[in-house]
Parts: C-alpha cells; structure tokens; sequence
C-alpha cells in the first residue's frame, strides 16, 4: 500500500455546478459550524470564478466561496467560506484556493480590499491568512449564533492604497 507518496498528488479547483452542488453541501456541513441556507447556494451557482470546489486526486477535499460587496463605493471581495477537509489540511489546498482568489482580484483591477469572519479561537485559519498578508482589523461579538465562542475577527488584506479612493481626475 503505497499511501505515504503523496508527491504524485495532484490538486485543481473546478466550477460549482447543479451537478456537484451537493458535494458542496456536504463539505461545508463537515468543515464549518454554521450552517447555510438554500439562498447561499443558489447564490453560489451565479458565482462562477468566486466559487470554486478544490480536487485532490479527483476527490473534493474542499471548496472557496466568495461574494463581491460595495462600500462607500469601493469594491471589496468577501470570502464567505474556505475550507478543507482534515485529513487534506497542509497539503497546500487552501493556499492554492486562496491564491485563485488573490489572481482573480488582482486580475480584476479595482477592488480595495478581501475580508472574512474567523472564530476568536481559529487560530490555524489566522494563522494561514496572516501568511498571505491578512490583518486582524476588528473584532465582532456575538457574531456567530449559536456556536461557542460567538466572537469573530475580521481579517482583511488591503489591496489598494486609500489615497486611490479620491476623486478621480476630471
């Protein structure tokens, strides 16, 4: 049994579609302790590039969904979810799913900024996107119902310079 040789592994991200929606479902019922309603994943299925479901050998071991929110004017790219199974976790999954969203907004031009909600006490998930340059910006109790602890940071990772927010030349 040749398990341990993980070298060959291959991992790809692919469209959520009708077909796979419920293998999404199912992952994020596993990998998160909220829960989503059927509104998040109709939503999910108009999301095209910001939702995408991550293949380690042909198997989904984990998926990223993301939204795009405008405020005062500026577009900001909300993560909503990325997760990975366990046993797939420090296997460069997520890192190859968050640097799909990181293309895809720095692709895009004209967004200031990613944020996300993370549990007070996820300190992995901080961790992971302290890496990529994410900042604890702001802490929100009772954020979460009905999970212990309720409170979430806000990491964001600023994409552009405030100074770009002025007026544009005329």
């Amino acid at each position: 049994m040749a398990f341990g040789s993980t070298s060959r592994a291959t991992i790809e991200l692919g469209d959520v579609t009708p077909h796979n929606l419920q293998q999404l479902k199912r992952l994020n019922q596993v990998v998160f302790p909220v829960s989503y309603n059927d509104k998040f994943y109709k939503d999910i299925l108009e999301a095209g590039e910001l939702a995408k479901l991550a293949y380690y050998n042909d198997i989904v071991v984990g998926a990223v969904c993301c939204r795009i929110d405008v405020l005062d004017g500026s577009r900001r790219l909300y993560i909503m979810t990325l997760g990975c199974l366990a046993p797939y976790r420090k296997r460069g999954i997520g890192a190859k799913m968050l640097q799909h969203v990181l293309n895809f907004v720095e692709k895009d031009g004209d967004f200031h900024s990613i944020f996300l909600h993370v549990q007070v006490n996820n300190q992995s998930a901080i961790d992971f996107y302290k890496k990529f340059g994410f900042e604890i910006v702001e802490t929100k109790e009772q954020y979460y119902k009905r999970i212990e602890p309720a409170d979430a940071h806000v990491l964001m990772k600023l994409l552009r310079p405030q100074k770009n927010l002025n007026e544009s030349e005329n």
